[in-house]
């Protein structure tokens, strides 16, 4: 069974917002070999999400 749903009636959260690659690695402290990789596996844009669930940063320490 299916079932029709208007686009208008859709809520989108911040995850499915697209960033720009290098934009998001300057916002997060992503270090420039961590952001070749994500440029590599993404290319230049992605959503938030994948770039969340695959950035590695390295912890804060004192």
């Amino acid at each position: 069974m299916t079932e029709h749903i208007e686009p208008k009636h859709i809520e989108t959260d911040d995850l499915t917002k697209v960033w720009s690659v290098t934009e998001f690695c300057a916002r997060h402290r992503i270090d420039a070999e961590e952001q070749a990789l994500l440029l590599k596996l993404f290319g230049p844009f992605a959503t938030a999400c994948e770039l969340l669930h695959n950035a590695k940063r390295a912890p804060r320490f004192r």
